[in-house]
């Protein structure tokens, strides 16, 4: 199938500016980013968005489109070539997302099999599940964590080297970490890529490796860490800890610790949404005379007014006695369904009074 015009996909004129490009993939890519839009085209979407971006926020790469097309594009650049140099750090680090450079968004779409992986490489996400109490749902938590997983070596830092020794830049790659070979075939110049054969993508030596990490740059830890939960969370929210996941390799970033929090069943309150359900039980006296009763609450107790005749299963309403709504204003309520209780022991004077109520009643 023939691919898109980079223009129609970013939805801006042949003659946009640089700045229009990167205002127009802006707003695109907060619609259409995984991580917010879960709908099944969105990863290709994102992928097309993408490319197209890369390629006319380069003046280079962007010349040769508009002269030859896309063909201009895949005779002269490998993928690695498209992607490198475009700015989606600041972009995606605006919106708030946890990824960002041309490494996280090839890796993303494009997969291990279409490239080599060379150079520095992010380190995997990790997941850690956390179970907590309803009480502690509606107030928040400040809590600690163990999270085992690899971590940058404390002795060498990273590098891989021995203390008072440094790494060198790989003679043979010049510090790039792979070896380009380029032909010139007619009009098509074709690029081979291969990982170097002498520092295996690292770009340097290690001639004197740390005794802690064997010059790996990374040990395998406990690591203790504080998570703050926020009020209000239910069972599968989801906290993003940057930096916190598995370490990077060849120098690259941490990846992300994903905190997926549980709430508890309660024995008393059942959750819906913001606002929170219970039972009480009240005496037959009590429903048909009214009465104040002292019912629980996530944080203590409140006091509650029955009127006089009240029936079996009625539900009142405590407000703001509910969960706070996570990452807005106000709090749900509290509903308190009553049920009225039937006395089975009664004594003879009990039964003979409530016989004479029986035939001394008048109809509601």
């Amino acid at each position: 199938m023939a691919k898109r015009d980079y223009y129609e996909i970013l939805g801006v004129s042949k003659n946009a500016s640089k700045e229009e490009i990167k205002d127009a993939y802006r707003k695109l890519a907060l619609q259409y980013h995984p991580d917010r839009n879960k709908s099944p085209e969105a990863e290709e979407k994102f992928k097309e968005l993408s490319e197209a971006y890369a390629v006319l926020s380069d003046d280079e790469k962007r010349g040769q489109y508009d002269n030859f097309g896309h063909a201009g594009i895949g005779q002269r650049y490998t993928w690695d070539d498209i992607f490198r140099g475009a700015d989606f750090d600041s972009i995606f680090r605006d919106l708030g997302f946890g990824f960002g450079g041309f490494e996280s968004i090839f890796d993303m779409f494009f997969g291990d099999r279409a490239r080599p992986r060379y150079g520095p490489q992010r380190g995997p996400d990790l997941r850690y599940d956390l179970e907590i109490t309803l009480e502690e749902a509606g107030a928040g938590l400040q809590t600690e964590i163990n999270v085992p997983r690899t971590a940058v070596c404390g002795i060498c830092r990273g590098t891989g080297a021995k203390p008072g020794t440094e790494p060198r830049k790989c003679p043979k790659c010049q510090g790039t970490g792979e070896i380009r070979h380029v032909r010139e075939t007619g009009f098509a110049r074709i690029i081979q890529t291969e990982l170097c054969n002498i520092c295996r993508g690292r770009k340097t030596i290690v001639d004197s490796p740390c005794r802690d990490c064997g010059g790996t740059g990374s040990v395998e830890k406990v690591s203790r860490i504080s998570v703050k939960i926020p009020p209000g969370v239910d069972t599968g929210s989801q906290l993003r800890l940057r930096g916190e996941g598995e370490a990077g390799t060849r120098g690259g970033p941490s990846g992300d610790l994903y905190v997926v929090v549980h709430v508890k069943p309660h024995p008393i309150f059942e959750r819906q949404g913001s606002d929170i359900l219970c039972e009480t039980s009240i005496s037959f006296p009590q429903a048909t005379l009214g009465a104040e009763i002292e019912v629980p609450t996530l944080a203590s107790k409140a006091r509650l007014k029955i009127p006089a005749g009240t029936q079996s299963g009625t539900v009142f309403r405590l407000r703001g006695k509910g969960l706070p709504e996570l990452h807005g204003r106000g709090r749900g309520d509290q509903l308190v369904r009553v049920v009225v209780r039937t006395p089975t022991r009664l004594t003879e004077r009990q039964k003979q009074l409530l016989r004479e109520f029986e035939e001394t009643k008048t109809l509601d």
